[in-house]
């Protein structure tokens, strides 16, 4: 079972704009990070999962890290968003660890197309009433 990371999808207007930034990424999307996870190897086959307003909406499949050369080194992910059943998670600084298990399920391309259109607002209440 694969190990995930989360982050927030940091100057993202909505998981549309998040998805057009991604795109626009022709081979890859690559994200700065300080340091170097410890648990890399159990990331292998694992995805970012990203957090706007309050809950996790969607996931990018993780390439692989790469330092930078200068002391930093880049998160690697495959150029889409892959919408995710909406799930509450609070906002944190960085990237934190998310296990398989705990790890919401991908949601169907009908169901992607709806929750787009949402304002995030409405979507942070309605996940929190557990009608997402």
């Amino acid at each position: 079972m694969p190990l995930h990371l989360t982050k927030i999808a940091f100057r993202s207007e909505s998981p549309a704009t998040l998805r057009a930034w991604l795109e626009s990424h022709a081979e890859e999307a690559r994200l700065t990070t300080r340091y170097l996870p410890k648990r890399v190897e159990e990331l292998a086959d694992g995805s970012l999962f990203w957090i706007h307003g309050h809950q996790l909406v969607g996931r990018s499949p993780l390439l692989g890290f790469q330092e930078t050369g200068q002391g930093r080194y880049w998160i690697r992910l495959e150029p889409r968003l892959i919408p995710v059943r909406a799930l509450p998670k609070r906002a944190h600084q960085g990237w934190r660890y998310l296990e398989d298990k705990d790890a919401p399920p991908d949601l169907g391309s009908g169901e992607a197309n709806d929750l787009d259109a949402m304002p995030t607002r409405l979507l942070g209440e309605l996940s929190k009433l557990g009608l997402l």
